[in-house]
């Protein structure tokens, strides 16, 4: 049996700082000497580089992630329009395959690390086309799941949503990140402090602006005790 702890990434909106945070946790292993891979299933937004449609998200994942992969395990579904995914296959004729995803994230566990990032698109409930949305992969993998909040103006209802969404679809959410995608926001630690009272999951890190987040070791904005305990037992004891 595979020893590795899938979790799951998500935000409340695109461009929340999902990959960010990714980065911030791949790096966070790396300094307790954990092994990682990583899987975005689904990328919308893509260029072509030698010949194969290429994500610039992916490919930060990809350099922080400990064990070797091409680009392809880590994300097999890949759009050049930066839409919605579900238009973006509807235009290309395609749709988005639960199966290809799950096979996807199988073959990594072959990999044997310690944890798998998984990271979402767009938000929670972003529609994949046919009635569903890529939640239903989530629920259906049973997979634990971080929760990346923009501190921002409209946080609150967002994030408080979000949190409630995932929790009514039966998941456990480990931890949550408040993610500053905006230079300062008003009242930061008012917001902070309602969204703690509301959120029962710990935070497990608080990541301000950066202006070159991809250059600076985001390990240490991240609570090392609570990562570890997430690897070791699932969820943090109340």
């Amino acid at each position: 049996m595979s020893k590795t702890k899938k979790i799951f990434i998500t935000g409340t909106d695109t461009d929340c700082g999902k990959t960010i945070c990714c980065k911030a946790l791949l790096e966070t292993a790396a300094a307790l000497n954990l092994s990682t891979v990583v899987y975005k299933p689904i990328a919308a937004g893509c260029f072509n580089m030698a010949g194969q449609l290429c994500n610039a998200d992916v490919l930060i994942l990809k350099t922080h992630c400990s064990i070797p992969l091409h680009y392809r395990e880590i994300n097999p579904i890949a759009f050049k329009p930066s839409i919605a995914p579900h238009i973006a296959a509807s235009i290309e004729k395609s749709s988005i395959d639960f199966d290809v995803m799950s096979k996807g994230l199988d073959h990594l566990e072959t990999k044997n690390a310690d944890f798998c990032f998984i990271e979402g698109a767009g938000g929670w409930r972003l529609p994949i086309g046919d009635s569903r949305f890529l939640s239903d992969w989530v629920i259906h993998q049973d997979l634990d799941v971080i929760l990346v909040v923009d501190m921002k103006l409209g946080c609150l209802n967002h994030a408080i949503l979000t949190y409630q969404a995932i929790i009514q679809d039966g998941l456990n959410v480990l931890a949550w990140i408040a993610n500053s995608s905006v230079e300062q926001m008003p009242y930061y630690q008012h917001n902070l402090s309602s969204l703690s009272k509301v959120i029962k999951s710990p935070l497990l890190a608080e990541i301000k602006h950066l202006e070159a987040p991809l250059e600076a070791n985001l390990s240490v904005l991240v609570d090392h005790d609570i990562f570890y305990t997430l690897l070791k037992r699932g969820q943090i004891q109340p």
